[in-house]
């Protein structure tokens, strides 16, 4: 008991110690953050630290795999992949020309869609043909990409460690980048966040599909995790895949992508 107590004073002297250090360290802290909410609900956090001219920044997007609507998991994570593609303004030719080509890459996927869901009455031969009609509008629709142009625009202007993540409650996107190309991140980060465009957006999930095989398919620990939160949340949505199960990721589209990112 003696023995305790003494150990119990040594640590409350070394913390009243530390915890002046601690309260000196988060009053400089203080001093060096602002907080500004803007009039869309964006909240800005800035720390200063001059020492270095670079800046880094985390963009934290209250939505994750848990938001993702019934029947179409993996949605939030292929936003995730779908924001480094670009916008109107990044990634594109002439986007005027790229939204005609897009919609009209829904419409056969649309046609081909129904029929390929068809339990009874399905026509081989015109589902080949259908399928044949979306992977030409899809071929039109590439002919107005740029790829990997935001990525490229960002590490020309000495961004590094461009990378994102998804979880269950929300998704992340950061990079660092050199101090004077704050305004480039600024417009570069809005304009994805804001106006995103799902170009490409059958690729990416021929991606994401073999990101799942990667991580979830062929890796008995991703399965069995996957399997474990399925169980474990029967009724709530932190049971649901967050790269998405096949039977639902396989079938997205990217006009649901665009309602949920509205």
């Amino acid at each position: 008991m003696l023995k305790i107590r003494a150990f119990t004073s040594a640590v409350l002297a070394f913390g009243l110690a530390a915890g002046s250090a601690h309260a000196q360290d988060l009053a400089s802290f203080e001093k060096r953050t602002t907080v500004k909410v803007l009039p869309n609900g964006l909240t800005l956090l800035v720390c200063e630290r001059p020492e270095a001219p670079v800046f880094s920044f985390y963009t934290l997007v209250d939505a994750g795999s848990a938001d993702d609507p019934q029947g179409a998991s993996g949605l939030a994570h292929m936003f995730e992949h779908m924001a480094f593609k670009g916008t109107e303004h990044i990634g594109t030719t002439n986007y005027a020309a790229e939204k005609l080509a897009l919609a009209k890459v829904e419409q056969a996927q649309v046609v081909f869609d129904a029929e390929y869901r068809k339990r009874v009455g399905k026509d081989p031969a015109k589902l080949a043909q259908l399928k044949k009609a979306f992977d030409d509008a899809q071929d039109a629709a590439q002919k107005y990409v740029v790829p990997n142009q935001f990525s490229e625009i960002a590490e020309q202007n000495g961004a590094v460690g461009i990378n994102a993540s998804t979880g269950e409650d929300s998704t992340q996107y950061f990079w660092s980048m050199p101090s004077n190309r704050l305004e480039l991140w600024a417009y570069m980060e809005s304009d994805r966040i804001a106006h995103p465009v799902e170009r490409e957006f059958y690729k990416e999930r021929d991606v994401v599909q073999e990101e799942r095989r990667m991580r979830i398919d062929s890796n008995p620990i991703g399965s069995m995790v996957e399997q474990f939160l399925a169980t474990a949340y029967t009724a709530h949505p932190y049971g649901r895949s967050g790269v998405g199960w096949e039977s639902e990721l396989s079938q997205v589209n990217a006009t649901e992508a665009e309602a949920f990112h509205k």
